[in-house]
């Protein structure tokens, strides 16, 4: 794996650099504020981007099916969708990481079709604004504890059920739902859907007020023998008890690498405004010092600075060998462990560096520390993520290690 940005990735760096600085920040409080406010700004971004690169900017569309990545063979190197939306994300989240998920066409059940739709299902759905209901207010980091459920009905399924915390789930074109065929067979009988906006049955029942990424809409669903056409299950559509939940759980293999990135994002960019703080205190920077001969703010600063370097080589990883073919399950759970841990702690502690600058709306310091909680959250928590690694380096199901 070589360390250097390919040069082919430059044009859409750049692209999310603009976009973070002259597009986001200065909308940045303007949206913190006015919770639930749709960011009008976006959609004409939205269509730009359309057009430039064909939506790939932000990590619902963006990322690419494990298996479409690369040949798997070991043989090459490629470095693909999944790392252009990686590096592309980490720029547009310096910028605001509630405006990034809201982005139109942009959701994270992009991600989702992305992983295991078919097809057919990629060319209907590809420009479809798709959110991800999975959480149930009886089933959050367990997945697999999912009770919606799917049931049968001629060319259609009935989906009955309760989400909560589905971003852009009042803005979007669709909802990709998890739902249960069969409760009684377990893992292997859940399946997801792409439930498109005004099914009748699906009713969006509250929006929540939340500690961070309040540009962002975070929706309570409810469905009420919502009838939804066979063709609307992703992937396919028998239960495997052999296969269990590994195709449903692609999904993550996608997302996880996409959430750390933003956690990335947010925390280079309170990095760089402590930085920048602690200059105009006079304090030296310089790295020519030992840790002892420095300010102890310097020398915690250094610190975060390499926990931050590598939370990003993880990511990185784990996008590569996802564009590679390579199976990444662990590697990205470590990337998500270890970059949405590091991101929220290096946000708060910048705003201790900071003292009373970064506890006051003055500067987005403390909005930063706000914002990154989420990602240490969603897309699995930190305990869930270590379960996953345990299990993989041990061998073990999850029937086998809880």
């Amino acid at each position: 794996m070589y360390l250097d940005i390919p040069r082919k990735f430059g044009p859409i760096i750049h692209q999310a650099q603009q976009t973070a600085k002259e597009v986001f920040r200065p909308i940045s409080r303007k949206y913190d504020r006015a919770e639930h406010s749709y960011p009008k700004e976006l959609d004409m971004f939205a269509t730009i981007m359309d057009g430039m690169n064909d939506g790939s900017l932000n990590g619902g569309a963006g990322a690419g099916k494990l298996a479409r990545s690369g040949n798997g063979s070991g043989e090459g190197n490629r470095n693909g969708t999944n790392m252009n939306t990686v590096l592309g994300l980490t720029e547009v989240c310096w910028g605001d990481v509630g405006l990034a998920l809201s982005i139109p066409r942009q959701g994270l059940g992009n991600s989702a079709i992305a992983a295991v739709a078919n097809e057919e299902q990629l060319k209907r759905f590809g420009k479809t604004w798709a959110a991800m209901a999975i959480t149930e207010p009886g089933a959050g980091s367990d997945s697999a504890a999912i009770r919606t459920t799917a049931t049968e009905d001629g060319d259609h399924y009935l989906i009955n059920g309760e989400k909560i915390f589905v971003t852009a789930g009042e803005r979007a074109d669709a909802v990709v739902v998890w739902a249960s065929l069969d409760r009684s067979l377990g893992r292997a009988a859940i399946k997801s859907f792409v439930v498109e906006k005004g099914t009748p049955g699906m009713t969006v029942e509250r929006l929540e007020k939340k500690l961070g990424i309040r540009a962002s809409d975070t929706a309570t669903i409810r469905f009420e023998n919502c009838r939804v056409p066979r063709e609307n299950l992703l992937g396919d559509p028998e239960i495997s008890v052999d296969k269990g939940f590994a195709g449903a759980m692609q999904t993550f293999d996608n997302t996880r690498p996409v959430v750390a990135a933003m956690a990335i994002g947010v925390a280079r960019a309170a990095l760089e405004k402590t930085r920048d703080l602690l200059d105009s205190a006079g304090l030296d920077l310089d790295y020519r010092l030992q840790g002892w001969n420095q300010p102890a703010a310097v020398r915690e600063l250094h610190l975060l600075e390499a926990e931050l370097e590598a939370a990003r080589l993880l990511t990185l990883r784990a996008a590569w060998m996802a564009d590679n073919g390579q199976p990444n399950s662990k590697e990205a759970s470590m990337a998500k462990a270890k970059a949405g841990r590091v991101g929220n702690a290096i946000t708060l502690r910048c705003v201790e560096l900071s003292s009373s600058i970064g506890f006051a709306e003055t500067e987005l310091l403390e909005k930063w520390s706000r914002d990154s909680k989420i990602l240490d959250i969603f897309e699995g928590t930190q305990q869930i993520q270590l379960l996953i690694i345990a299990r993989r380096l041990l061998g073990k199901s999850s029937a086998e290690l809880k």
